[in-house]
């Protein structure tokens, strides 16, 4: 063997032990838990052929502990580049079978590089973790890595897109990076996120719980809000990835892709004619609305399971990508409460920062009263969903189905902060409060029969439970028809297009947090 072939053999087998990560039992173990590896997960999320390894042949620089005498290739996190649809990201995938993921200070160095090149390059940044936290063995140098990661996070807030899987563990620190980015995606089963694990939990405060119920993906994803998509296994997370991926753009100067659709631009739809209840206080689903009007009947909801008196997620209009923000009158009759109006906030601000129109529907009877809401803050957790859409300069519209009662009417997308164009079916009611809470007030002491409460509640209800003074002040552009409702979103985001808006030169806003 010449010694040119020495050299290419020595470099094939230093990048054939970087494949194999911590080995072909742990690879196997990986699997029997239900989870694929990392270059497997990577395989399935990335067009074939487009992934490109930046510093594969990575170890780390630890000598304590006898670390020294075991170094991996790649150390526990494979990092590169490819294409999703054709379009470039970078991703990082944590390597569960060395070392346990866990993140020494040469891997976070490995994600300090990509974090840096996908901002020059201005494409998204995609991180798969699965991971056992900080390398103990390193110490403080495995922390300042977090924060190296942290500090890249809010950076890159805002110019590229940034999509966290939780793929398995990642707890402690580790769950800052995510936390920082734009969306979280958990796996059923297989993954799990907190700050502290159930055995501290009870040794501090003698609780006790499991690791699913503490930071499962149901939990994060229904209770706490941390998470914003579930899957049901590795392959389907990646599968959700690439969708999501599909209607956002790649970075904060440029728009979404545009979809070609066959879906008509003027089709009617005679379903949301009958859709909404002659009787105002009966539910309907909002969902069945937004699915009829858009292209393809393509809804990509986000939070799903969390706070579902609000509903948000992406869809298209003629192929473009539009986010959607709508009152669920099917649960808890879509009124605004802390959690709605966080959840709400965050998404609008995120389309606004990406380019990405705001379509809102609107049928809200206020916010929600007691003294739980008000101690746990609703006054400044209301004001951020209103500080989202009154900063947002993007196009905005807005169709009002039902009612909009008083403060909430403004919050949500109002003409008054800003929105472009305003709609309202001919069953809005526009109002300060409801017919029968009105009439507590206006006539105090002053109806005796039940004849005269009625007559005073037909009066108030002909008066203001319609769009049409609204319509008559400008506060409402145009009423129309239910099964319209396509065409006139269209004919808005179009003509919306060049939108040129901004707001006065500052640092950056007070958002009340």
């Amino acid at each position: 063997m010449s010694e040119l072939e020495k050299k290419f053999k020595e470099f094939e087998k230093r990048s054939a032990e970087a494949d194999l990560g911590g080995g072909v039992e742990r690879i196997e173990k990986q699997h029997e838990g239900g989870k694929k590896t990392a270059r497997e997960r990577l395989s399935d999320l990335l067009d074939p052929g487009t992934f490109v390894e930046i510093d594969k042949l990575v170890t780390h620089r630890c000598a304590q502990f006898g670390m020294e005498k075991t170094k991996i290739p790649s150390d526990g996190v494979i990092t590169g580049y490819g294409k999703i649809d054709g379009r470039l990201v970078y991703v990082f995938a944590q390597d569960f079978t060395t070392f346990g993921g866990t993140l020494s200070r040469a891997n976070a160095d490995k994600i300090v590089k990509l974090q840096k090149m996908a901002l020059k390059m201005g494409a998204p940044l995609l991180g798969l973790n699965d991971s056992g936290g900080a390398r103990i063995q390193e110490g403080v140098q495995s922390l300042a890595g977090y924060a190296d990661i942290f500090q890249l996070n809010v950076k890159a807030s805002g110019v590229i897109p940034q999509i966290s899987a939780i793929m398995g563990p990642c707890a402690g620190g580790a769950v800052y990076s995510p936390a920082l980015t734009d969306f979280i995606m958990m796996v059923r089963d297989t993954s799990y996120m907190f700050v502290t694990g159930p055995d501290v939990i009870k040794t501090v405060t003698h609780e006790e719980v499991t690791k699913e119920d503490l930071g499962g993906a149901m939990a994060h994803n229904s209770k706490s809000g941390v998470a914003h998509l579930m899957a049901e296994d590795d392959v389907q997370a990646m599968m959700l990835l690439r969708d999501l991926l599909s209607f956002i753009p790649s970075n904060n100067m440029e728009e979404a892709p545009v979809v070609p659709t066959m879906d008509p631009l003027d089709r009617e739809s005679e379903l949301l004619q009958n859709l909404i209840p002659a009787d105002p206080n009966k539910p309907y689903d909002i969902k069945e609305l937004i699915t009829e009007v858009v292209d393809e009947k393509n809804f990509l909801e986000i939070q799903p399971h969390y706070a579902q008196n609000i509903v948000i997620g992406f869809a298209r209009f003629n192929g473009r990508s539009v986010g959607i923000v709508a009152n669920q009158p099917a649960h808890l009759a879509g009124v605004l409460d802390i959690d709605s109006s966080v959840k709400g906030a965050r998404f609008v601000r995120f389309c606004d920062a990406f380019n990405i129109p705001i379509v809102t529907f609107v049928d809200v009877p206020g916010f929600l009263p007691g003294m739980l809401q008000e101690f746990g803050g609703i006054i400044k957790h209301g004001a951020k969903l209103l500080y989202a859409f009154a900063e947002a300069t993007v196009p905005k519209i807005t169709v009002i189905t039902r009612k909009a009662y008083g403060g909430a009417y403004d919050v949500m997308a109002s003409k008054h902060i800003g929105a472009d164009v305003n709609y309202a079916f001919p069953t809005a009611e526009i109002a300060v409060m409801g017919a029968d809470g009105a009439i507590n007030i206006l006539y105090r002491n002053k109806i005796k029969t039940n004849e005269d409460r009625e007559k005073a509640i037909k009066e108030y209800k002909d008066t203001f439970a319609n769009p049409y003074k609204a319509a008559e002040l400008g506060y409402v552009d145009e009423i129309i028809l239910p099964k319209d409702t396509r065409l006139k979103l269209i004919q808005a985001l179009d003509m919306t297009k060049t939108k040129s808006d901004g707001n006065p030169p500052k640092k950056h806003g007070n958002i009340p947090l």
